[in-house]
């Protein structure tokens, strides 16, 4: 079986990861989230590997570093719905810090690819 170079990054493996964690968190919310929390909290975790997917098969390290770019947002995008829902009462406080803990290696980690592909720019 053929292996992507998007498999082959550190951190696409963990945000694959992170994004199986959060289905797993938000499946304990109640059910009028839904179509609220549950949905955006799994869209934009899956976002973070899909923008990392996409942007291994740019061509150019300018394409690639945009898709990064992408990605880190959905990531932020993801802090922003995790510190809604613990203040709502959906997560613990141990959950929350979590979730913290791996969304901060992931970020320091996607800085780090992204300073690398722009780096690779000529």
């Amino acid at each position: 079986m053929y292996i992507y170079s998007f498999e082959k990054l550190e951190v696409w493996v963990e945000v694959k990861e992170f994004a199986k964690r959060i289905y797993t968190l938000t499946s304990g919310f109640p059910d009028s989230e839904k179509f609220g929390l549950i949905s955006q909290l799994r869209r934009a975790s899956i976002s973070i590997c899909s923008n990392l997917a996409e942007g291994s098969a740019r061509s150019s390290y300018r394409d690639k570093a945009h898709f990064s770019t992408l990605a880190f947002s959905s990531a932020v995008e993801v802090i922003n719905q995790l510190i809604i829902s613990f203040e709502l009462g959906f997560i613990s406080d141990v959950q929350y810090s979590e979730a913290r803990y791996y969304l901060e290696s992931i970020t320091n980690k996607l800085n780090a690819l992204k300073r690398y592909q722009i780096s690779q720019i000529k």
